[in-house]
Order: structure tokens, then sequence, then C-alpha cells
């Protein structure tokens, strides 16, 4: 756990060592707020739906939470996962066993096939920013003019890794022990879990409410562009950026050092300079870390005044 903290403060080490303070100073004060808000209530939205889609995939199991319990819990583990890296969904789970009287595993299985979920959509998201910025994206892997003419090694690159992926679930797929046969039992659970989101009663609105979520997650990263003078980014260095920040996550505890230093990089090679990539990269992470902390910290409040009342 210490690792990804000690890693986090030396990204932010490194961005801010080489930041121009007076720029980076200018571009906060002068900064328009009204686009962060606007950017903060997409983000209130998206977890609300987030809460409301869970219920959908409880009821099947016979739990009907009540939905502001599901809204604490989800902001509480958002808040859990900047203390302790992904341990905000078992703190998810934990809430509506207290408070709901629901096992522990039932309610944290249906987490793990909501992941799955959204696993699938930002896979969605990849394909999309990929079909969109494919000479872009080429023309940077091949640093060459005329990519047409210059890519043949990366084509040879892509025949090799999906001929190995083939070759990668042939094994699995007739594996009876050992390392390829836990492989297996990974992916059919993976597979489970996405085909029994269509089992339920309600399964448009999950699918809905899923799509809802990652439009609001793209829009409140997309408006903050807004808020700054001089921001001019286009629709792929939006995606791109945005697909950067989304993994970058994983690698720090709330994405600390890392969430700004890879969106400031998306938007470089996009030509942005590197001081309005580093304002808005702060002020993104900045403005969605006082959200987390503080309507996470609110719910740890509310959770026991609430359940008391009822």
């Amino acid at each position: 756990m210490i690792i990804p903290f000690a890693f986090g403060g030396f990204l932010v080490w490194y961005s801010f060592s080489d930041i121009d303070f007076n720029k980076f100073t200018a571009d906060l004060k002068n900064a328009n707020y009204w686009w962060i808000g606007l950017s903060l209530l997409f983000g209130i939205l998206s977890h609300i739906s987030r809460a409301y889609r869970w219920s959908f995939m409880l009821e099947p199991m016979g739990y009907t939470p009540r939905l502001t319990n599901n809204v604490l819990a989800v902001l509480v583990g958002y808040l859990v996962n900047y203390t302790i890296p992904r341990a905000g969904e078992a703190s998810r789970a934990l809430v509506l066993t207290n408070y709901e009287g629901i096992p522990f595993e039932k309610s944290f299985g249906t987490i793990v096939a909501e992941r799955v979920a959204d696993l699938l959509m930002l896979v969605v998201v990849v394909i999309v920013t990929l079909f969109l910025q494919f000479d872009f994206i080429l023309g940077l892997l091949t640093k060459k003019d005329d990519v047409d003419a210059n890519s043949w090694w990366l084509w040879v690159f892509l025949g090799v890794f999906v001929f190995g992926t083939i070759v990668f679930f042939v094994y699995v797929k007739k594996a009876t022990s050992g390392f390829g046969l836990k492989i297996k039992k990974m992916l059919n659970g993976l597979v489970e879990g996405m085909l029994s989101i269509f089992k339920m009663k309600k399964k448009w609105l999950f699918i809905f409410h899923t799509i809802f979520i990652w439009i609001m997650y793209i829009l409140m990263f997309w408006v903050v562009t807004f808020s700054i003078d001089g921001l001019s980014v286009p629709i792929g260095a939006i995606l791109v950026g945005f697909i950067a920040g989304a993994f970058s996550i994983a690698a720090t505890p709330g994405g600390i050092g890392s969430y700004p230093v890879s969106v400031s990089a998306a938007f470089v090679l996009f030509g942005v300079s590197k001081e309005l990539g580093d304002s808005f990269g702060w002020m993104m992470w900045g403005s969605q870390t006082a959200m987390v902390i503080f309507f996470g910290g609110l719910s740890f409040l509310l959770l026991p005044i609430y359940n008391k009342q009822q």
C-alpha cells in the first residue's frame, strides 16, 4: 500500500518541479468556475445513476435497499479508494451489509459484475477513439510523414499480437489443470457476470444507466476545458486525455499525481502547451477530489443519522 502513495508523491513532485507557477496560478485565478461547477454536477449525476443502477442487480436476489443508502454507499466507496486502493468496492458492500442486512458476498458480487460492465464501456470508448483518431495515432507511432508506406512494422506487430492472442485463448479453452484452468475459470466468471446483466428484469434500464454514467464522465471532463483561457482542445484530445486519465487512476490512490501528469501528456500530443495541459490536469483532478472528499465525508456522517431515523 505504501508503494502507490510513494509513486503518487513522486509524480506530484515531478509535475510541480517543471511547472510554471506564475502561469499556473494565473490560470487558477482567471478560471471560469461556472464550468467547473457544471462538471461537478455531471459527476454527482453519474454517482446517483450508479447508485440507482446498483438496485437493478440486487433486486433479482430479493433485496430492495433504499436509494439513499445506495447513494451514500457509493460516495463512501469513492472516498475510501483515496486511502486504500480498490477498497472502495468492499466498503460499498459493507455499508449495505450494516444498514440493509444484505450479505456481504452477494452485494460485493454485484459490484464485481457492474465493474465488468464499466470495463466494457471503457473498451468501447477506446475503440471509438482509435477509430476516430487512427491516422493521428498511427502517425505518432511511426514518426513518419508517409505513414502508409512506412508502417509495415506496426502491421507485423499487430499480426503477431492477434496470432498470440488466438493461441492463448485456444490454450486456455483446452486447459484441464494448472494455470490454464485458473485463467479459464476467471474468464468464464467474467463472461457469466456480463451475461447476468441481460437476465435482469430491468436490463434495458441497466444498460441505459451504464451509458448515461459514461456520458456524464466524458462531459464532466470536457466542460472543464472551457474554464481556462486560451485552452482549445479538439475532440480527439478530449477522448485520448479522458482515456489516459481513466487508466492513470489505477496507478495511484485516487489518481494523485498520475492523473494530472497523464492528462497533460495526452494534451501535449495534440499541440496543447504543457503549461495549459498542467493547469487543466490539476484543475480537473483537484475539483473532482474536492467533491469526493466533501460528499464522501458527509456520507460517513449521514449514514448512521439517516438509518437511525428510519
